[in-house]
């Protein structure tokens, strides 16, 4: 239980340092973005949570499990209690409310200083995205990896003080950090997708809507249906590019310590083993879960954004 603290100051001196550097760049990212990204992405994450339950363990053993995420979800609460669809929320929502900090708040903070490293914006905006979802990827990895073991082995820890206590007892600190370059494969394709496809389909549709109503700023109604509507078509697009890093990041936790976990070698066994095909192992899931989690975390994003003074994503 001491670790929260410890938690929440490493937290706030990120937030802290980063708004210091974003105030000193030309319009850079403020600790809003930072709050705006940690409360979206923990509160979505969370509640996502059995999905992703269900999704790591169709991955793990397809075989037992199937292509159903519905039937897969009977089985398990069948094996192992209705509980186990909780399995990992401490870590989820540890992990990815500081991911979810980072990913926002640096992506915001690198726009404006990448802005002019190029003469198109879009791939400015890529670049922006490319360090954020690297960043926040090496904060993730601990909780990643704590999390996956939860669920494939839900004997492994009573919590994620435990999980985190047992992996670092097992493998060393290090170790935590493993599967950084499969969490990479994973992370910046969907970050890239995520942050870059919003902005673009927000500001397209705000510019739509205002030529249509020939209004200087949308209504609230407009505002909310540009916000749901960009949300859900990121989410797709936000799944497919990442749904490959997603399949060879959980292998990477199952191999956990082992030969067999390197980036390389996990590729060529899923690609030896099923194909292209197995590189899409439990898509659907996947299509629910980030769906349910794009939608809803970047509603929330926008939403504590605009509390907090800021504009909506894509508005003037």
């Amino acid at each position: 239980m001491k670790t929260t603290p410890t938690l929440l100051s490493v937290f706030a001196t990120l937030v802290g340092t980063c708004s210091a550097i974003g105030a000193g760049s030309a319009g850079g990212a403020d600790w809003r973005y930072f709050a705006a990204g940690g409360i979206s992405a923990a509160t979505s994450h969370g509640i996502t949570t059995p999905l992703d339950v269900v999704k790591t363990k169709m991955q793990i053993d397809p075989a037992k499990y199937g292509v159903n995420p519905l039937s897969a979800a009977k089985t398990m609460v069948q094996d192992d209690g209705v509980m186990i669809l909780a399995q990992g929320l401490a870590p989820t929502i540890v992990g990815y409310g500081i991911e979810g900090a980072l990913k926002f708040g640096f992506y915001e903070l690198f726009k404006p200083i990448f802005g002019n490293l190029t003469p198109n914006q879009f791939v400015n905006f890529l670049l922006a995205s490319v360090v954020a979802g690297a960043v926040a990827s090496v904060v993730l990895c601990p909780c990643e990896d704590a999390r996956i073991r939860m669920v494939s082995d839900p004997t492994f820890a009573e919590g994620l003080v435990d999980a985190i206590f047992k992996l670092v007892k097992e493998d060393g600190v290090l170790a935590m950090f493993a599967g950084l370059s499969a969490m990479l494969a994973k992370q910046v394709p969907y970050t890239m997708t995520k942050q870059v496809s919003f902005d673009v389909i927000t500001s397209f549709l705000y510019k739509l809507a205002e030529a249509v109503s020939q209004a200087e700023e949308c209504d609230a109604a407009t505002k909310s249906g540009i916000t749901f509507g960009a949300a859900a078509l990121t989410s797709v697009l936000s799944c497919v590019s990442s749904q490959p890093g997603d399949v060879i990041l959980t292998e990477t936790y199952v191999h956990h310590g082992t030969e067999a976990a390197s980036l390389g070698a996990i590729s060529r066994r899923i690609y030896a083993d099923k194909g292209l095909g197995g590189f899409f192992v439990g898509l659907k899931a996947r299509l629910a879960h980030v769906g349910g989690i794009i939608t809803s975390q970047l509603a929330i994003y926008d939403a504590v954004k605009q509390t907090l003074g800021l504009a909506a994503t894509g508005s003037h």
